[in-house]
């Protein structure tokens, strides 16, 4: 079982890995939100990378996708649900472009985490005002 905190982390590495590229842009938006945001308050950001990489092996894993989703939805108190949401789709958001295979897995999370389509459309459509370039 993991911490809610990892399991905020495993969205967003979910999210990022998708489209099997981990762009520089979505990893230091990642360290950003984990350095910033009061949900990661209480969390060692020392362990980052650790839960980063726990994370890329369960995704390796048969069913690594399914099983993932599983331990973040387990992991997260309802009252998280839309932030872990939210991370996702900054991570998907912040090298400028969504691919088809990011807005899969955000679909997958959406629908695994209850986040209606209203709130869900609320959450990417700040995500894109966040991360519009000039």
């Amino acid at each position: 079982m993991i911490t809610p905190h990892e399991a905020l982390i495993y969205t967003m590495v979910l999210v990022s890995a998708a489209d099997r590229e981990m762009p520089d842009r979505e990893l230091e938006s990642m360290g950003d939100m984990v350095a910033h945001l009061p949900v990661f308050r209480e969390f060692d950001r020392r362990n980052v990378t650790k839960v980063g990489a726990a994370c890329a092996k369960l995704l390796a894993d048969e069913k690594g996708l399914d099983k993932t989703l599983d331990q973040i939805k387990a992991a997260l108190p309802k009252k998280l649900h839309e932030t872990a949401y939210a991370l996702a789709c900054d991570v998907a958001a912040a090298d400028g472009k969504v691919s088809q295979e990011e807005a899969r897995v955000l679909e997958l999370l959406r629908f695994r985490l209850d986040i209606g389509r209203l709130p869900a459309a609320a959450i990417e459509r700040g995500s894109r005002a966040r991360y519009m370039a000039m």
